[in-house]
């Protein structure tokens, strides 16, 4: 098992992800397709996919500061056109 100390690595933190299991409460008589659903939003959520397809190549460190600030403008143009 993987201690919270030895977690600073990508390898750690993705054996950690997969130490945690998603649980979908499915009803009596309900949908497959609805339970699949629910699974796939929730997988979505973890982010697991979202940053291994971030590692597949690098990234300086000033592009992903002119990333956040792309979209943080965009986020507030956003919010100033809902006003």
């Amino acid at each position: 098992m993987v201690n919270s100390a030895s977690c600073d690595t990508f390898a750690a933190r993705f054996i950690k992800h997969l130490n945690t299991m998603i649980i979908v409460p499915v009803k009596e008589g309900e949908n497959i397709e609805r339970a699949l659903k629910k699974f796939k939003r929730k997988f979505e959520k973890t982010g697991v996919i979202k940053e291994l397809r971030g590692r597949q190549a690098f990234k300086k460190p000033s592009e992903v500061r002119r990333e956040e600030i792309k979209h943080a403008r965009y986020v507030q143009q956003l919010q100033q056109s809902e006003d």
